[in-house]
């Protein structure tokens, strides 16, 4: 993990503010913003808030709500970052591959490192019980899906990349409803007699998720996850060429493409559901479209329309996600917001009283990041 501030002296590449900003906002319900819903509903007693707040709630099983996008938008967004300015490497000497290599590794093991830390890794204490870690996360799906994506970019053509992410979205269609598991049926997509769970009770180490049959971060899931970053990446390949296409048409065309996936994941949902914990293609779809239709949108409002301002709050959170998803997990920021806000909390009527929690939540963060952002203090990984 690197921090970095930078000097006046020294030119800085200008960041791309759609992309930090829908980072952010994606970061925005996993702080504490996805409990504005039902504090609203009752502070207004209105039933519409209970169909918002249903929306904060990953799904049960098959099936697909606003929450179930945040963990996949954030990979198509990692894509996004390296098709901003992709490179092939492969015609490089050994000795300047290698630099790429060492980082692209070591960010790995990071990153999958502190996906065990945000677990709380070993929660029984010591003796350390190697078998009592949860190892699956989301910033170690993050970080897989990634480095298999970066050596895609660094050593093969669009053409290949673009066979690679069809090939794996047909393969894993083909695996999960064609090919009987071991000991059980060929299109069982239950919890318990998937692929899935087959592969994380042979080859995943340490515990899943809840002692459940198959981990939400397993082993074979990750497989499609890469086809997240992909598509990222060709996003930001697009946008990389906005001035030669025109920024506005980029923006469209983007959308345009998103809504085609999202009415392609549904239609394969038909025979083969969506489904966040299976990480389904036609899950893959339509999240990769959804990604793609909200970046169409930030990128208009925020970059072509010189939103910055108005997306502020969201750009500051985009620019820190790590150092803020790592403290969601590690810091107590209720106990926080009750030590500096609790005396105004207190002094609202009750009903008031939810809203001006997660208010005093949502503030305390934003202002840290603040803080960091105008010294411009980013920690990346």
């Amino acid at each position: 993990m690197t921090t970095t501030q930078h000097n006046t002296d020294k030119p800085v590449r200008k960041r791309l503010a759609s992309l930090d900003a829908l980072r952010g906002m994606d970061m925005f319900w996993i702080l504490g913003g996805q409990s504005i819903f039902a504090a609203l509903f009752i502070l207004t007693g209105w039933t519409g808030w209970k169909v918002f707040e249903a929306h904060t709630l990953h799904s049960a099983w098959h099936g697909f709500t606003f929450y179930d996008l945040i963990f996949p938008l954030f990979i198509f967004l990692s894509g996004v970052a390296m098709g901003l300015a992709p490179k092939r490497i492969d015609h490089l000497p050994w000795l300047e591959r290698k630099v790429y290599y060492r980082k692209a590794i070591k960010r790995l093991f990071l990153l999958c490192a502190l996906g065990v830390m945000y677990n709380h890794g070993w929660g029984t204490g010591i003796p350390l019980a190697f078998d009592e870690i949860r190892y699956s996360s989301v910033l170690g799906r993050i970080a897989i899906a990634w480095f298999f994506c970066a050596m895609l970019v660094w050593h093969t053509s669009l053409r290949t990349q673009i066979i690679t992410a069809i090939s794996l979205l047909i393969g894993y269609w083909i695996l999960m409803c064609f090919i009987p598991v071991p000991g059980g049926t060929a299109g069982d997509l239950s919890a318990a007699g998937s692929w899935n769970a087959w592969f994380d009770t042979h080859f995943l180490p340490g515990i899943s998720y809840q002692n459940r049959p198959v981990d939400p971060e397993g082993v074979l899931s990750s497989l499609p996850a890469i086809v997240n970053a992909l598509i990222g990446v060709f996003a930001g390949q697009l946008i990389a060429r906005a001035n030669q296409i025109g920024e506005w048409k980029t923006a469209g065309v983007l959308f345009a493409a998103g809504v085609v996936s999202v009415c392609l994941g549904w239609l394969w949902d038909l025979h083969f559901p969506v489904n966040k914990e299976l990480w389904t293609s036609s899950f893959v779809l339509v999240t990769v479209g959804w990604s793609a239709i909200l970046l169409a949108i930030f990128y208009a409002l925020v970059d072509l329309s010189n939103g910055q301002k108005l997306a502020y709050p969201f750009v500051i959170i985009g620019a820190n996600s790590i150092i803020i998803y790592l403290a969601s997990s590690l810091v107590n920021w209720t106990f926080i917001s009750k030590s500096v806000f609790g005396g105004f909390i207190n002094a609202v009527p009750p009903s008031w009283q939810p809203v001006m929690a997660v208010i005093a939540l949502l503030l305390v963060q934003i202002l840290l990041l603040h803080w960091m952002y105008k010294r411009k203090i980013f920690v990346s990984v």
